[in-house]
């Protein structure tokens, strides 16, 4: 099974060296008394969830009888043929639908910012990161007095600049806070959001007049350039938007079935709530 990758970056863009710090699992979690990891093995909690879940997902297969019961207190890793073996038991118990021609359509007049060819932004950012022991409320006034500041009709041009270098938790402090021209493909789901696909998405130059939250901290961002790109017809995206569709029914129906698999489980040590397994994504 895929770990997360810990080359994803606090901006989400690779090009920048900028990570947050994940909290690690303390005790051993386990599954039905199966252990997922050893006592002095250290977890942040999306590995230690993604591990679960691969549990959960081989224990559902011994008891139909599609692998057999090795009888380890601790969760073997799973081979190629394994996950071959869940896959095809996924397959046949998760069923989804087929996106129709008028759902389709929907999902493409409610989403047409989506489907833009070449659409890029100049930004650059202050990261106010998230990690181990941050006190959040004071984080979050730190950064929101920093955005009152630069969005006062009083703030010099070159303050973002200055402010970055002095506390941006992101390498690219060192640049002013420069990211360059970047897509919605190059940052991080929560800011690609924010700067491109919500209604505001077009606001104008110059500091962006909210924080933008996402996984790593909070973010205030500057816009320097704009290009608006090329709005791209149904037909052209017709069958990217079909995909779409069925992966987004797959993953529901997918997380539903883990759900039910960990309601059904003794879960000890590591929080599923709103679980998603790997084989989800």
């Amino acid at each position: 099974m895929k770990l997360p990758s810990s080359s994803l970056t606090g901006c989400g863009d690779p090009r920048c060296g900028c990570m947050a710090d994940v909290p690690l699992s303390a005790k051993v979690a386990r599954i039905n008394g199966v252990a997922l990891h050893r006592e002095n093995e250290r977890l942040d909690e999306e590995a230690l969830r993604e591990r679960a879940c691969g549990e959960l997902l081989r224990q559902e297969a011994v008891r139909r009888g599609l692998l057999p019961d090795v009888g380890t207190d601790l969760a073997p890793e799973l081979d190629e043929a394994a996950k071959r073996v869940i896959e095809e038991m996924l397959e046949s118990e998760v069923q989804t639908p087929q996106p129709d021609e008028e759902s389709c359509r929907r999902h493409y007049e409610r989403n047409r910012s989506r489907y833009v060819e070449g659409q890029a932004l100049h930004v650059r950012h202050i990261l106010f990161g998230v990690t181990p022991g941050v006190d959040i409320h004071a984080l979050a006034v730190r950064a929101e007095r920093t955005l009152l500041e630069l969005c006062s009709k009083d703030a010099r041009p070159e303050r973002f600049a200055q402010l970055a270098a002095e506390l941006s938790n992101c390498p690219s402090g060192a640049q002013g806070g420069d990211l360059g021209w970047i897509g919605p493909e190059d940052c991080a789901p929560e800011l690609a959001n924010e700067l491109f696909f919500q209604k505001h998405a077009g606001w104008g130059m110059g500091v962006h007049p909210r924080l933008v939250r996402t996984r790593f901290g909070l973010h205030i961002i500057e816009v320097l350039g704009r290009r608006k790109g090329r709005q791209l017809e149904f037909e052209q995206v017709r069958e990217r938007i079909e995909a779409e569709l069925r992966l987004q029914s797959r993953a529901l129906a997918l997380r539903q079935y883990m759900r039910l698999l960990a309601g059904a489980a003794d879960v000890g040590g590591v929080d599923l709530e709103g679980v998603k397994s790997p084989l989800v994504q």
